[in-house]
């Protein structure tokens, strides 16, 4: 049995391999540093430790969206005991008052855009 236009087959499977394999190939060495954040000197804690607020940030401001729209629970108990209102604008943005050298930093870095500020105001 003889595969007619097996060299075109061949070629064809190459860019295929090429093309899914591209963004491996574009990311080797392009390991970026991760930002510098700063925070402020009145900043003491977060309501919750820095490695949880990293990775679970938009997971707990999307909880507390919901519970207080759906629920009208406002306090938020962390792992310390300790109480917050639920609030971006009253709670959060108290210590991360600088929008560009806070959130945008990390959000630029992970290429990610939040549609938190398609509501939320900074000067409310």
């Amino acid at each position: 049995m003889k595969i007619y236009d097996s060299g075109k087959i061949g070629l064809g499977l190459i860019f295929f391999i090429a093309l899914v394999t591209f963004p491996f190939w574009v990311s080797i060495g392009g390991n970026k540093q991760m930002p510098e954040l700063k925070m402020p000197d009145s900043a003491h804690e977060c309501v919750e430790s820095k490695e949880f607020m990293r990775t679970n940030h938009m997971r707990l401001l999307n909880q507390w969206r919901d519970s207080v729209v759906r629920e009208n629970n406002y306090i938020y108990v962390s792992s310390t005991g300790k109480s917050y209102v639920k609030s971006l604008t009253k709670t959060c943005l108290n210590c991360h008052s600088s929008k560009e050298e806070f959130c945008e930093r990390c959000h630029t870095y992970a290429s990610v855009r939040p549609y938190c500020w398609s509501c939320h105001l900074e000067s409310e």
